[in-house]
């Protein structure tokens, strides 16, 4: 059985790493960014310690190209 383990986000990426994403509005309901050689990390801007999820950058690049294509799932189906 796989288990997943979640890590702060800072561990996994210094605090000062961390930028909202331009497409945030105002408040703190945004999503965070971070570029890690080869890999992005993103996390909930409300829960700076909580846990991040780290993709490697290919796979944030086809998420974000599928999200503009008009996915929904980041996985290239609209269902």
């Amino acid at each position: 059985m796989n288990s997943v383990h979640a890590t702060p986000s800072t561990l996994v990426v210094p605090e000062g790493a961390w930028f909202k994403s331009s497409y945030s509005g105002p408040g703190n309901a945004c999503v965070e960014l971070a570029d890690v050689i080869g890999r992005v990390g993103v996390r909930d801007s409300k829960w700076k310690t909580g846990p991040a999820l780290v993709l490697a950058s290919a796979a944030w690049a086809a998420f974000l190209a599928d999200v503009q294509r008009g996915g929904r799932l980041g996985n290239g189906f609209t269902d």
